[in-house]
């Protein structure tokens, strides 16, 4: 039924003039879900207190919930079509009324991992896009069949909405941004391996998929919790940042979908944030990201940092190393061009993650790994406190090509999650002591010694010098035509 409604949905969006890719589609079904999802917890928490003779005082004034304006409901139950807004009405009711009315619950929040902050945050930041009132009645009666009472119901919409994202992420370079492979998030999670009681954080948050794999890999590893555990899983576990609106309300929504509650995810730049403010109090156990790479901050927020380069997939991991507690662990995604650049930032990066850090284990993953990103990638974990000794490299090769009616799995990462506990040699896997490495480059390049193929990153020098030679070479091809004819 669930699948049916989303389909629905979608079809229903098509037709708006203001709705014209999958990012659109997903931005304009969360706020509705979130609206809808939010009259569900309302419910409950009016139940609950009734039942403990409590008083319980709304979140939303009554104009503004969903059971007044968008499913009014007569005595039978049943939707009352005399009272629920159609056409221009309703259209002007969300954008004149309801949208202003729920931005302005960010200046009433005492802080900002409440409910009403993150209220206030997504409709301060989104606008409705369905222009025709009619359309939205249509998309509001199948948001209004949907129910997330129980855990199966909020197991079955969280799946869909992962599919959501998913095919947001395959529509192109920008819904790619917020979509890094479940598969490969799984793997990463187990290598990392989070503790009940230690805190996760992801300070480039996206669609939330670490934060939302790592709920379930510790629910799913830890299944005899105790009241205090769930509690604290719920409330001081998971902590993450994001930049960009679309990217922030999708977070919200999934971590919701998962049973996250009230998210803690804090609409900010990251990196604007400087590094020597940081206190131990700030730190987390564990993180688990994939940063944005390819983009360029401002001066300004390269001051932030000690090694100051305008790539942001550079200031993010140096944000990282600070961010994690000592003893702390992570895996973090990156373009396997950092491995080898012989740029200043890039060797001193280096340079600090190796000495400030064990990097343990390097995945280097084949082209096709992410939809719509040209650039290959590797994740590196490490663990903050002691200088690296050894590096293991495992080479993923999943035996055919990938691209997006043929996608990463699970089973091309099992081999790698098996052998990386013991960091066993293997035709795909190999260790590097970190005493051969060149102290002047910190060169890591992936190089398998074992047959593997392998990777030479190329300086730009070196790429630019045969272009010479090429145009050359074609220069000297052209003069001899020429002199034939």
């Amino acid at each position: 039924m669930f699948e049916q409604a989303f389909k629905n949905i979608d079809d229903i969006l098509w037709k708006e003039a203001g709705c014209t890719t999958e990012l659109d589609y997903t931005e304009q079904t969360s706020w509705l879900l979130f609206l809808k999802y939010l009259d569900g917890l309302e419910q409950d928490l009016a139940d609950e207190a009734a039942l403990a003779s409590r008083k319980y005082t709304y979140i939303l004034d009554k104009p503004y919930r969903w059971e007044t304006w968008a499913a009014p409901r007569g005595k039978d139950g049943k939707l009352d079509h005399n009272k629920a807004l159609t056409g221009d009405d309703l259209r002007d009711f969300v954008n004149r009324k309801l949208f202003p009315y729920l931005h302005g619950f960010k200046q009433k929040a005492s802080g900002p991992n409440t409910i009403e902050y993150k209220i206030g945050e997504i409709f301060g930041e989104i606008t409705n896009k369905i222009q025709s009132g009619y359309n939205m009645r249509e998309i509001i009666d199948h948001i209004d069949e949907l129910r997330f009472r129980s855990q199966a119901e909020k197991h079955e919409l969280s799946h869909l909405y992962e599919a959501k994202i998913k095919n947001m992420g395959n529509a192109g370079r920008n819904g790619g941004e917020y979509y890094t492979p479940r598969p490969l998030i799984r793997a990463i999670v187990q290598v990392v391996a989070p503790k009940l009681g230690e805190t996760v954080y992801d300070g480039a948050v996206g669609s939330a998929g670490f934060l939302c794999e790592a709920y379930d890999y510790l629910k799913r590893t830890h299944p005899k919790r105790t009241t205090a555990q769930d509690r604290k899983l719920q409330d001081r576990t998971f902590y993450g940042k994001e930049k960009k609106s679309l990217a922030y309300v999708i977070a919200i929504m999934n971590m919701i979908l998962h049973g996250i509650e009230a998210p803690n995810i804090i609409h900010t730049n990251t990196l604007s944030e400087n590094l020597a403010d940081v206190q131990d109090k700030d730190r987390y156990d564990v993180i688990l990201a994939n940063p944005p790479f390819g983009g360029k901050e401002r001066k300004e927020v390269q001051q932030n940092f000690p090694i100051r380069t305008g790539e942001t997939a550079f200031l993010f991991l140096q944000h990282f190393i600070k961010m994690l507690k000592a003893g702390g662990r992570a895996g973090v995604v990156i373009k396997n061009t950092f491995l080898s650049n012989t740029d200043n930032a890039s060797v001193g990066l280096r340079k600090l993650l190796l000495e400030s850090c064990n990097l343990h284990t390097v995945l280097d993953c084949p082209g096709g790994t992410f939809q719509g990103a040209g650039v290959k990638t590797v994740v590196l974990f490490f663990e903050k406190g002691a200088p690296t000794r050894k590096v293991w490299y495992y080479q993923l090769d999943p035996g055919r090509n990938l691209g997006k009616t043929n996608p990463l799995n699970d089973a091309d990462l099992a081999e790698f999650v098996e052998l990386q506990t013991s960091k066993a040699d293997s035709p795909q896997s190999w260790s590097l002591d970190v005493a051969a490495v060149d102290p002047i480059t910190f060169d890591l390049s992936v190089k398998n010694p074992n047959g593997g193929k392998e990777i030479a990153h190329r300086g730009p020098r070196e790429i630019m010098d045969e272009i010479a030679a090429l145009d050359a070479e074609s220069a000297e091809v052209l003069g001899n035509i020429k002199a034939l004819l």
